[in-house]
C-alpha cells in the first residue's frame, strides 16, 4: 500500500517546478470550460507501477478530475494497454500530464528492471533480490515501493534503520572486530549487526566477532561459494557490488541469502508511457 502522505511533498515540488509560472500554451489555446478524457498507455511491455501517484498529481491540480485504473500495481502488461484514465477539465489534465508521466515512467521502469532480476533467480530459490540506498534524491520511498511492485525486497531504508558496517567504518574504527564489538555494545538490542567484507580473511574476522549478516562485496562467484562454505550457516550472507543480471542465478546457487542490486534504482531506464487524449 502506498499512502499519499509519503510522497505529497515531492509531488508538490515537482508541480511547482513545472507550473510556477502557469501554463502559457494551455491557457492561450484551451477554453476554461473545455473537458477532456485521456488514457495513459504503455508504449512497450512493462511492469506497471505508480497509479496512486498518477491519480494524486491530477487531484492536486483539480480535485474534480475523475480517475480510473485499468491495470494492477505490479502487473506485467504489453504494448498498447491502457493503464489509467483521467476525465475532467482539459486545462488541468494538460497541466498535470508531464509531471504525472515523469513519475510513473520512472517507477514502472524500476519495477520492470526489478522483475527481470527476480525472474533470473533459479526456480524455488529463497534468495532475495534487494535494493540499496542508491536512490534518486527525494524519491526513495517511491522507488522502494517500485522495487516491491517488481517482486524485490527492500534493504535498510535510511542510516538510522539498521547497522551496516562498511569499509570506511572499519577503517575509522580500527578494524572489523572493534567495529562489530562497539556496534553490539551501542546499537539497540533488537538490531542485527551487518558487516561488509571484501576477502575470505575479513569474512573470518566478521564471523569470529559474531556478525549476524555479512555483506560479500565485489567477490567473484567462486569466492562467494567458498564464503558460504566457511560461514556454514553462522551468518546470513549478502552478495553486492557489480551484480549483473547474468550473475544472479550463479550467486543464488552459490549459497547467498540476499543479492543487493544498486542498479535497480540508480540505472533503471524509464518505461515508455504516453498520455493519449480522446
Amino acid at each position: 500500500m502506498l499512502l499519499h502522505q509519503t510522497f505529497d511533498k515531492i509531488l508538490d515540488l515537482a508541480l511547482e517546478e513545472d507550473l510556477a509560472s502557469g501554463d502559457m500554451t494551455t491557457e492561450a489555446c484551451i477554453p476554461p470550460a473545455a473537458r477532456a478524457v485521456a488514457h495513459a498507455v504503455a508504449r512497450g511491455p512493462i511492469v506497471v507501477c505508480g497509479g496512486p501517484v498518477f491519480e494524486r498529481v491530477f487531484a492536486k491540480i483539480d480535485p474534480s478530475i475523475l480517475f480510473e485504473s485499468h491495470a494492477l500495481e505490479g502487473e506485467r502488461v504489453e504494448m498498447g494497454r491502457w493503464l489509467w484514465t483521467v476525465r475532467g477539465p482539459a486545462r488541468a489534465i494538460l497541466m498535470g500530464e508531464r509531471t504525472a508521466l515523469n513519475f510513473v515512467q520512472r517507477l514502472s521502469g524500476v519495477a520492470t528492471r526489478t522483475r527481470a532480476y527476480v525472474e533470473a533467480l533459479p526456480p524455488g530459490s529463497q534468495t532475495r533480490i534487494t535494493d540499496t540506498r542508491k536512490t534518486s534524491p527525494g524519491m526513495r520511498a517511491l522507488e522502494r515501493y517500485a522495487v516491491r511492485m517488481g517482486g524485490g525486497k527492500n534493504h535498510r531504508d535510511n542510516l538510522g534503520s539498521a547497522v551496516l558496517i562498511k569499509d570506511n567504518h572499519i577503517a575509522a574504527a580500527g578494524g572489523i572486530g572493534v567495529a562489530i564489538d562497539r556496534a553490539r555494545e551501542n546499537a539497540p538490542h533488537t538490531s542485527r549487526i551487518e558487516c561488509e567484507v571484501d576477502s575470505l580473511a575479513q569474512l573470518d574476522e566478521a564471523l569470529a566477532a559474531g556478525a549476524d549478516v555479512v555483506l560479500l562485496d565485489n567477490m567473484d562467484t567462486e569466492t562467494v561459494r567458498a564464503a558460504a562454505k566457511r560461514a556454514a550457516g553462522r551468518a546470513l550472507l549478502e552478495a553486492s557490488g557489480g551484480i549483473t543480471l547474468e550473475r544472479v542465478r550463479e550467486l543464488a546457487e552459490a549459497g547467498v541469502h540476499a543479492i543487493s542490486v544498486g542498479s535497480l534504482t540508480h540505472s533503471a531506464p524509464s518505461a515508455d508511457i504516453g498520455l493519449d487524449f480522446e
